[in-house]
């Protein structure tokens, strides 16, 4: 029953030297990924209301703050601010197991302590695994129980911050501990605010992150927290559950590290909705599907699927980003899935909507049993009725994205082009590609980011 304290010591000892080719590529498409998203991103109302209210509190020069002008704040605000907008769009990636979007609770506090520390750019990619293997453990040891009500990016995201904060700060074993007894206390996240298409989601991760971020200081300076507050009586796994999977915080550990198996999306909006989006684009394309000659489609999924993003009449923009219905419809209707789709003046579209009427979901049994049996698979299935009289279907259980179809660095250089064009334009994405691409070689991070922005 030393949980914690084992997944703290894995944290605390990740070492660049010692990290696979393979893994140091990982972690740079999973950084690059969250900067194209981040940026974009901080141009959001909601991301912007955020900036509003922090940066008026805050006079730091510490770290950077992204935007169309990137500014200067302290660590905190800007793990906050960065953490926030990297997800607003619901385009960061995601880790399929533990249902963790772990970028955007990793990679905000890791540069921002690195810039504040002035650390090296292999401090900033240790960290990055280091904190993706937290949340991936933390994750996996409370779904899918938890999932029903509490929002696995936002809480076992503020432990992930802290072991990224922590592994910068180069805390021991023990300090990393304490780091991670004081995250944990202030997890927090629920998904109340789904259905309403609420702001609530890019605050948890500002939350998480700047929980992250103060409880590695504090611990530096000798604050203390719950040494077993993973595994304890009174600890996080069973606040978030009756029967937590404890087990999962340590299997395996050292075996190989969680970030590999780490999904990327070629959609914006919830990841449950893209086994869905894959086999009805799929099917579009395959037999020339015309929105005129459909009479009915069929959407089969697993109970989270059902009950997070069956949402018939979502009321928002931001909303339509968890309606599987909605998500479905773009794509037989538009043939594509971008950001335009969930633009305000897209989303009370006549046609788009009529054809939701067209749409049912199911709960079923068998794609129940496919998560039950490998929660790495957020598999749907797709039927559609003609009317002709034809049925097609198809179902999915790796969409474009997950690691066994995956995105190249090719791809997530292309999304990340797309995604900074309208914030900095393409010469200042280009080098920013540069740079994550030869993180390895920066010395020092005070400036570097900032720099490639300005």
């Amino acid at each position: 029953m030393d949980e914690t304290k084992k997944l703290a010591e894995f944290s605390a000892d990740v070492r660049y030297d010692d990290l696979p080719k393979h893994t140091v590529d990982m972690a740079k498409q999973c950084i690059l990924d969250w900067l194209g998203v981040a940026l974009r991103g901080s141009d959001e109302n909601p991301a912007r209301l955020l900036q509003k209210e922090l940066m008026t509190m805050d006079g730091g020069d510490e770290a950077t703050v992204l935007g169309k002008v990137p500014s200067r704040a302290s660590a905190l605000t800007a793990a906050f601010l960065n953490g926030a907008a990297s997800h607003t769009l619901d385009f960061d990636d995601l880790h399929n197991a533990s249902i963790v979007h772990i970028a955007t609770v990793v990679v905000p506090p890791a540069i921002a302590v690195a810039e504040k520390e002035r650390k090296s750019g292999r401090d900033v990619i240790a960290a990055t695994v280091a904190g993706y293997e937290v949340a991936a453990r933390v994750g996996e040891s409370v779904v899918p129980e938890s999932y029903e009500f509490w929002h696995t990016t936002a809480t076992a995201g503020t432990f992930s911050a802290a072991a990224a904060a922590a592994h910068i700060l180069g805390l021991t074993n023990d300090e990393t501990v304490q780091a991670l007894g004081s995250a944990g206390t202030q997890a927090a996240g629920l998904w109340e605010f789904v259905h309403e298409g609420a702001m609530s989601k890019p605050l948890h991760t500002g939350k998480a992150c700047y929980a992250g971020v103060l409880s590695a200081y504090l611990a530096r300076d000798g604050f203390t927290g719950a040494t077993k507050i993973l595994e304890g009586e009174k600890g996080f796994c069973r606040a978030m559950m009756k029967e937590p999977h404890i087990e999962k915080l340590t299997q395996n550990l050292g075996s190989g590290y969680k970030i590999d198996e780490n999904s990327f999306k070629p959609y914006p909006c919830c990841k449950h909705s893209h086994a869905a989006i894959y086999a009805a684009l799929t099917l579009k394309e395959k037999h020339s599907i015309e929105p005129r000659d459909v009479e009915h489609v069929t959407l089969l999924v697993n109970s989270i699927t059902d009950s997070l993003i069956n949402n018939p009449s979502p009321e928002t923009a931001y909303g339509c980003k968890f309606s599987i219905q909605y998500c479905v419809a773009c794509a037989l209707v538009r043939g594509n899935v971008t950001l335009d789709e969930f633009a305000e003046r897209a989303m009370n579209d006549e046609v788009i909507r009529t054809f939701m009427t067209r749409i049912d979901v199911k709960r079923d049994d068998a794609m129940q049993k496919v998560y039950d049996d490998d929660p790495t698979k957020l598999a749907s299935k797709v039927v559609i009725q003609m009317k002709d009289g034809r049925a097609v279907e198809m179902e999915v259980d790796y969409p474009k994205g997950d690691p066994q179809n995956p995105m190249t660095w090719n791809d997530t250089c292309e999304k990340f082009k797309t995604l900074a064009h309208d914030i900095i334009g393409d010469a200042k994405a280009e080098k920013c590609i540069d740079l994550v691409s030869h993180l390895e070689s920066v010395d020092g991070m005070s400036s570097a980011l900032y720099d490639v922005l300005k």
